[in-house]
This record gives C-alpha cells, structure tokens and sequence, in this order.
C-alpha cells in the first residue's frame, strides 16, 4: 500500500513529521502512552489527530485515529474497531487501530486500564483479537463480564483525508462505527456459564494510569 504523502495528509510538516517518526506499532503504542488520558471534563469529545497533538490528551477512539493516521502514513491500511459491551449493562465501548504482521493481527490500544492495551500480533483474524479482551472486560460495581460484540473493521480512507486535520468532533466516525456490521462473541445460551471476575482480577481491574485528578486530565 502507498504511503501518505505529506501534500494529500493537509498536516503541517511538524505534524506530519512527528506522526512519521512513528515508524512501528510499537512505536505508535509508545507514543500514545505518553498522552494523558482525556475525561471529556467539558463535554463529549471526537478529536481529529491534528486536534489530539496540540491537546496532548486522548481517550480510546481519539488514540485509535491517531494510531491510524500514524500507520497510513507508514503506508499501512488506517483500520479501526469497535468493542462493543452488552446492552444496558452501563459498560462503555472500546475502539482499537489494527495492525498485521505475518498475516497476524494486532492492535494499538489507548485505555486508562491496565488489562485493554496494546495486542501483539499473533491473531490469526480480528476475532480471536477481540476475544483477547473478553476476560479482563468486566464491570467493577458487579464482577460481571460485559464483552459482547466486535466490528468489522472501518477503514479511514474512506473518509479521505479531512478527519486528519478537522477541528470538529469526528461524530460521523462513530457513526459508521457503530453502523458496521457488528459479530457476537458468545452464544446467547452460554452467557450464564461465563463466571463473574474474582477478588483478584477485581483489584486488578481497578488499576488505572490517569487519575482525574492529574494536572494534566
């Protein structure tokens, strides 16, 4: 695949090089870890990558574009996902950038939490990636699993190139996220077999890097 070029990206040549150095996942990952965590403490927000940079501060659908951008620009597909939680369990929804190498699957991860980060790639399809997170994915208030359903992969090219640089929130991207076509993890008659996290992996779930607190928050 063709590399983003600097003229069609629309990024000053300070963004793009800085989203240029980010020549791996690994990388990517690294540098995403460095922001602090957005608490959309004024309001929902869906920043462009442009927008990201100068806040230096994202949560997990803002990381994960920037993570695309980073590997469009690589001259890898801009693939995001969605991780979906069941439905009126009060959980929220994950989005991850995949990645492949070896014709295995990975994915860059921004999260507050210790257990939905960065994936190696060792996936064989999007998937067992998704099946990765199931067991650390539950609410604290009830021990419950909540996992539930994954996307199909959204590819940022079809958006061209203005979600890069735009300063408004990037609503229309979730939108066609949560339009995607959307598979189920367990089958419904399994789901009261799937047993309730314990008081080690509960203390576990509850470690988080970004305090709202923090002067940065």
């Amino acid at each position: 695949m063709r590399r983003l070029t600097l003229s069609e990206s629309g990024l000053t040549s300070s963004e793009y090089k800085t989203l240029a150095g980010l020549s791996t996942p690994a990388k990517i990952q690294d540098f995403l870890d460095t922001f602090a965590f957005n608490f959309e403490k004024k309001g929902d927000t869906h920043m462009s990558p442009r927008r990201v940079l100068a806040a230096k501060k994202m949560h997990c659908i803002e990381g994960a574009m920037l993570a695309a951008a980073a590997l469009w620009i690589a001259g890898e597909p801009p693939l995001i996902m969605n991780l979906s939680s069941r439905m009126g369990k009060g959980d929220v929804d994950h989005v991850v950038a995949l990645y492949k190498r070896g014709g295995r699957y990975g994915a860059v991860s921004k999260t507050n939490h210790a257990v939905l980060r960065f994936r190696d790639p060792v996936y064989r399809t999007p998937r067992e990636l998704a099946l990765s997170y199931f067991h650390e994915w539950f609410m604290n208030e009830t021990r419950e699993k909540t996992l539930e359903c994954y996307s199909k992969p959204l590819d940022m090219r079809r958006f061209g190139t203005d979600w890069l640089t735009g300063e408004k929130d990037l609503w229309n991207v979730a939108d066609a996220l949560a339009e995607r076509k959307h598979y189920f993890l367990v089958p419904k008659g399994n789901w009261r077999y799937v047993r309730r996290a314990d008081a080690m992996e509960l203390a576990a779930g509850k470690i988080i890097e970004w305090k709202k607190s923090h002067p940065r928050t």
